[in-house]
């Protein structure tokens, strides 16, 4: 079961500010100085169905000025959870991946030689909290073995919504967290879908699907009419209600970290990737529609969609 988020602070360098000057540089830029402007600039918001959010992660680089535009974070501050202060945005990229729907995905890459000078956990995050009730899917990239050294690490590679202070009195958190390898006492692989109420004292309700999930699959959260449904692939896992669903607007994070060092010697490096995010507020939407509303979106060429509502 996931530990408890108290350890979590929202310390973040978003690459936020050499984005915004290369933003504000574009703009100021006159008509003679095309050439020596820089990569992609930040793009509108494109028009689309009503409180849609839809990104495909194609950015050229972690200082695409679209990144922080799109309201992308890259995580570099201090806190937990896992190796506290080791977050490092040099794990975070988008390289093409013919695996992937659009061949371009998020790449996170932790890596470790089992100390923590030299670990790197990485986590990239949306920005605003204006995430509330709906459906949240991603289609996500698990790994059971490192890309390379030796495997046994306590990886934990997770897609989740969350509150955007741990001691909020509305806290929410709803985790899709795979653990090839176990963690915090107990073996591996499995996958922990966790409903929190409170961080600090924890106060959660989970489930664990115990089974190998190297490869792709289509994550979904859906929280409406009271009631919270973890599925995987189309195939039902948890729900939650009661207490156990959103109490608040959340952000949503993709995050791979480690829970500790188990061992030494040699350094280790796990990939997660993503392939894209879809959000659609206040609406259960079924796994297949899900899928047609991305494959509209990839066929119409559009890589970024945001018609949720800020307030």
């Amino acid at each position: 079961m996931s530990q408890p988020r108290t350890s979590r602070r929202r310390a973040w360098t978003a690459l936020t500010l050499p984005a915004l000057l290369c933003a504000l540089a574009a703009c100021s830029a006159g008509p003679g100085d095309d050439a020596a402007a820089p990569g992609p600039s930040a793009s509108p918001t494109p028009s689309g169905p009503p409180g849609t959010l839809f990104d495909n992660f194609h950015y050229s680089g972690a200082d695409d000025p679209s990144l922080a535009a799109h309201g992308w974070e890259i995580r570099t501050g201090e806190g937990g959870p896992g190796i506290k202060d080791t977050w490092s945005a040099a794990g975070a990229g988008f390289p093409s991946d013919t695996t992937a729907q659009g061949g371009r995905v998020l790449q996170l890459q932790s890596s470790t030689d089992g100390t923590k000078q030299g670990t790197r956990q990485v986590e990239v995050q949306s920005t605003g909290s204006n995430l509330f009730t709906g459906t949240f899917a991603a289609r996500v990239h698990f790994s059971d073995k490192p890309t390379s050294g030796r495997g046994g690490d306590h990886v934990v590679q997770t897609f989740f919504p969350i509150s955007a202070s741990d001691s909020s009195p509305n806290y929410s958190e709803l985790d899709c967290e795979y653990l090839p390898n176990g963690g915090w006492g107990s073996v591996g692989p499995r996958l922990d879908n966790v409903s929190w109420y409170k961080a600090d004292p924890p106060d959660r309700v989970s489930h664990s699907l115990k089974q190998h999930l190297e490869g792709w699959h289509l994550m979904m959260i859906t929280a409406v009419d009271g009631k919270v449904t973890y599925s995987m692939d189309g195939k039902e896992l948890f729900t939650s209600s009661g207490k156990y669903v959103p109490r608040e607007k959340m952000d949503v994070h993709f995050s791979n970290w480690l829970i500790d060092l188990p061992f030494a010697g040699g350094t280790r490096t796990w990939d997660m990737k993503v392939n894209w995010f879809y959000y659609k507020a206040d609406q259960a939407v079924s796994q297949a529609d899900v899928q047609r509303t991305v494959d509209g979106f990839y066929s119409a060429g559009t890589n970024y969609v945001n018609t949720v509502p800020t307030s």
